[in-house]
């Protein structure tokens, strides 16, 4: 039991220990500093803390609390923090390791030791009663950011000297002392000489004296602060060996004791020392500090999130620029089996704009390799199926409520795929170009040949980095699109630079299997995967989409075409440059659409030999034939059918 030093005239000295107080703001500072600066460095960090002013002490407010909130680890005027909080400044360490397993395992006495050590050569050097000067605070910690929990413990070191109340002392009313009570918030312990308060930054020394301590504690035992164990400490090793010590207390009854130092105070031995702070229940055992149930899940996810992608750059990508992942809108046209996986996949990496076009219905066969859908979504709205896009946006929101999607139904204008209905079809084409507008990156995952061409014109006129998976049975394909703005020298195809004729009807009269996309499974996470990781190769590069093929970023290279095939399980990198007669690419196509916009892409989508002739490729199949023609009259082939011939084509 602590023992009362008014009514205890004889005797060792009690000390009521200092409780901490920390905020939960503190912890998120930690966690945002381990996340975004320490990352895996467990140096020691500098702190600052608050012990409570003797006079803001109260009946409710009566120990010595020791505060850290967010701003401990900011840099600040200790003067002008002290005179707003009008609290005591106090300097700190934290010490945050980077496992559960070392926080458990470290040796919590020579840590403390290890402490103490520093108070006691603060103590051994100083000439100097500031508070600062010899007391300072310690904590022991680890953030579990995974689940927002953090294990810590607190430690004041304490100096241990064997002083000893031998009567009671005088009081400075006796003396006609007063103290200024504007100090008490700079200033703990003051000596006195010759009736007068002296200046706190060099001590008298001598055998005797007189000194002032304005306890930080309203004990109703009124027991002194643990504060003042250290102030001892220094009167004992600057060879006091007999003090009147008066105990202030602003808002309380002053202690008025008579001390002696025993002789069995050596000051060459390193002192007992004190200091881990107890738990509510007495114990010696560190704290848990548990922030999920006061953050909203929303945030808990969205911290998460972040966390994965940060430790990144911890060890393997330090110049990881995640930014501007964050900041870019992705457009996914197709959200089936490909969108769904590419959806996924741009949320494992913080992008948090995406949103998805397509214009079918979730059917039976679509949960299994879709999975953004679920059973019930083939069923629902009076039996035709859940809207893909729509469905899928809502399911991304429940993955990951921290994202912006949009699910839009529209149908993409295709060529090859005359207009039959003006007004709905301008319709679409006008939002496709407003969707094109309002994004930084296209994603073309559809299901069929011909759909890829007006979003290709689409992302070359108004220069967007456009993205395209496409599967085949048992193979797949990823490519970038090129752009006007690199050199003509480096100008990456796209998906139709291989071909001479331009894109028609695939979809029409179409057997079962052609109807369904007959792929082996694996091949669209294999795509998908390929296409998302090609995009942040892309954002990671200076150039961003003008990269030239092959040229390389903080992740490696950066290839315009990714081929795989799971038949043999090989997986090659292509690079085809723009074909300059190309149907989708060419300039002479990219400057007819910014002519005639809608009027363009109307006659195209009526008529593809229309859209050969601006391509220049009626041209080119007119001069292969005539090449061709040339080399059989070359050859010997007259081209005139004979007599033998007539038996083969009866």
């Amino acid at each position: 039991m602590l023992v009362d030093p008014v009514t205890h005239t004889t005797g060792p000295i009690k000390y009521t220990p200092v409780t901490s107080f920390v905020e939960s703001s503190f912890f998120s500072k930690l966690a945002e500093l381990k996340l975004n600066k320490f990352k895996l460095d467990d140096n020691t960090q500098p702190l600052k803390g608050f012990i409570t002013s003797p006079q803001n002490l109260s009946r409710h407010d009566d120990v010595c609390r020791l505060k850290i909130d967010f701003e401990a680890f900011e840099t600040f005027e200790e003067e002008s923090k002290s005179e707003v909080t009008r609290n005591l400044a106090i300097d700190g360490e934290i010490l945050n390791l980077n496992t559960l397993e070392a926080f458990k395992s470290i040796n919590k006495s020579q840590l403390l030791e290890q402490w103490a050590k520093v108070i006691h050569d603060q103590i051994i050097t100083t000439q100097s009663l500031s508070f600062q000067s010899i007391n300072k605070f310690f904590i022991l910690s680890f953030s579990d950011l995974k689940k927002y929990k953090f294990y810590y413990w607190i430690a004041t070191p304490t100096l241990n000297s064997p002083w000893q109340i031998i009567d009671k002392g005088e009081s400075l009313e006796s003396n006609g002392i007063t103290i200024d009570p504007s100090q008490f918030h700079k200033q703990l312990f003051f000596q006195i000489i010759d009736n007068t308060v002296q200046d706190v930054s060099n001590i008298t020394l001598h055998e005797t004296g007189s000194f002032v301590f304005v306890d930080t504690s309203l004990s109703p035992l009124q027991v002194p602060s643990i504060h003042l164990k250290n102030y001892l400490y220094l009167l004992a090793v600057k060879g006091f060996k007999q003090i009147n010590l008066v105990i202030h207390r602003p808002r309380g009854i002053d202690s008025n004791l008579k001390l002696k130092l025993d002789d069995s105070f050596d000051i060459h031995a390193f002192p007992k020392f004190n200091g881990w702070e107890r738990n509510n229940q007495g114990k010696l055992i560190p704290k848990m500090a548990d922030l999920a149930n006061l953050i909203s899940p929303n945030r808990l996810a969205e911290q998460a999130v972040d966390l994965n992608l940060k430790l990144m750059k911890w060890r393997v990508a330090p110049t990881l620029d995640l930014d501007i992942m964050k900041t870019q809108k992705v457009l996914l046209l197709g959200s089936g089996t490909l969108g769904s996986y590419v959806s996924r996949a741009l949320l494992a990496w913080g992008f948090n704009t995406i949103t998805l076009v397509d214009n079918g219905r979730v059917s039976y066969s679509n949960p299994v390799r879709q999975p953004l859908f679920k059973f019930e979504d083939c069923f629902s709205d009076e039996n035709k199926g859940e809207w893909k896009a729509v469905q899928a946006a809502k399911a991304l929101k429940e993955i990951y409520p921290g994202v912006d999607s949009t699910g839009i139904n529209l149908e993409v204008p295709m060529i090859g795929h005359p207009i039959t209905d003006e007004e709905v079809q301008k319709g679409n084409f006008d939002k496709l170009s407003q969707l094109f507008d309002d994004h930084d990156i296209i994603f073309l995952l559809m299901d069929s040949r011909e759909s890829r061409w007006l979003p290709t014109v689409l992302g070359q006129a108004k220069n967007k980095l456009v993205i395209n998976a496409a599967l085949g049975y048992d193979s797949y394909l990823v490519i970038r699109h090129g752009s006007s703005k690199q050199d003509a020298k480096d100008r990456l195809g796209c998906y139709y630079c291989n071909d001479v004729v331009a894109p028609t009807d695939s979809t029409t009269d179409r057997t079962l299997d052609q109807m369904c996309t007959v792929t082996r499974p694996g091949g669209a996470l294999m795509a998908s995967s390929l296409a998302v990781e090609l995009l942040v190769s892309i954002l990671q590069h200076p150039d961003h989409q003008l990269a030239a093929n092959d040229s390389s970023s903080k992740f490696g290279s950066i290839p315009h075409q990714i081929r795989g095939y799971l038949n043999n399980f090989q997986q090659n990198k292509f690079f085809v440059p723009n074909y300059k007669h190309c149907s989708a690419c060419s300039d002479y196509v990219v400057e007819a659409y910014l002519a005639d916009g809608w009027e363009f892409i109307k006659r195209c989508l009526n008529d593809a030999t229309y859209l050969e002739e601006v391509s220049g490729l009626t041209e080119v199949q007119k001069q292969a034939e005539l090449a061709s023609e040339a080399l059989l009259e070359q050859m010997g082939f007259s081209g005139e059918e004979d007599d033998e011939d007539d038996e083969w084509l009866q």
